[in-house]
């Protein structure tokens, strides 16, 4: 579904990425990790092209993101993102916000998108709230928006950049019982998180990031079950994070 081969990207002299390969099979959940500024974020938005890397291509259910053919708004619109600050429209109704892009970029007609959205916002257990708007939400209700309106637009893949990091630890376990759902139910997903009990629970896969690099990319079993047999640098993390 995702194939990512030696992916390598700067800012101005800076490098983020550093030869990053990997691949993503369809129906594979896999977690990004590692810790703060070692390019997991920069990896995941160059997935769907909202970050443009220099060097290697990235090719999604068969299309070329480094193709410069590529109709790159097309292809977005069937890779679902969710990002940590929901980036919800505020003046639109949780309604509107659902079913603004499918009418826009898919082309749906505004019953056909009601439908949709609404059956997504049923989906993630918040029916009740379609007429409000996103400032009457608890953060953890708008991040299932988010999700809600990533679904509405029939995505191949879902991509999820640290989608709880924003949230007050009560409202962290709400997002999480949706995502795991989605995994159970077979989605194709790439989550960047801290949340290693997700990664642990629904993962196939870890991919383990330090300084730009992939430096562990192994079965979940592998990552947790055995962290002697991994690299210094993921030992490290795995002892922090484990110990509590």
């Amino acid at each position: 579904m995702i194939d990512i081969k030696n992916v390598s990207k700067w800012y101005g002299s800076f490098q983020v990425l550093t030869d990053c390969t990997t691949s993503i099979q369809k129906g594979e959940v896999v977690v990004v990790c590692g810790p703060s500024g070692s390019g997991k974020s920069t990896l995941i938005k160059t997935v769907n092209a909202l970050e443009p890397f220099q060097k290697g291509d990235i090719v999604v259910d068969g299309i070329s993101i480094a193709d410069p053919k590529t109709n790159l708004p097309q292809l977005r619109s069937r890779v679902g993102m969710v990002f940590q600050h929901f980036e919800l429209f505020p003046h639109l109704s949780v309604t509107e916000n659902l079913t603004l892009a499918q009418i826009k970029v898919l082309g749906r007609n505004a019953d056909e998108a009601k439908t949709r959205g609404l059956k997504m916002l049923d989906r993630v257990g918040l029916m009740a709230h379609k007429d409000k708007f996103p400032g009457q939400l608890s953060g953890g209700q708008q991040q299932r928006v988010a999700i809600a309106r990533a679904l509405s637009m029939d995505p191949i893949v879902m991509l999820f950049d640290e989608p709880t990091s924003a949230l007050d630890p009560e409202m962290v376990g709400e997002v999480l019982d949706v995502m795991v759902k989605l995994a159970q139910e077979g989605m194709t997903m790439m989550v960047v998180t801290h949340e290693m009990g997700f990664a642990k629970k629904v993962s196939h896969r870890v991919i383990f990031m330090d300084a730009g690099k992939i430096v562990e990319d192994c079965r979940r079993d592998e990552f947790f079950g055995n962290p002697d047999a991994r690299s210094p640098r993921a030992k490290e993390f795995l002892s922090k994070i484990l110990a509590h």
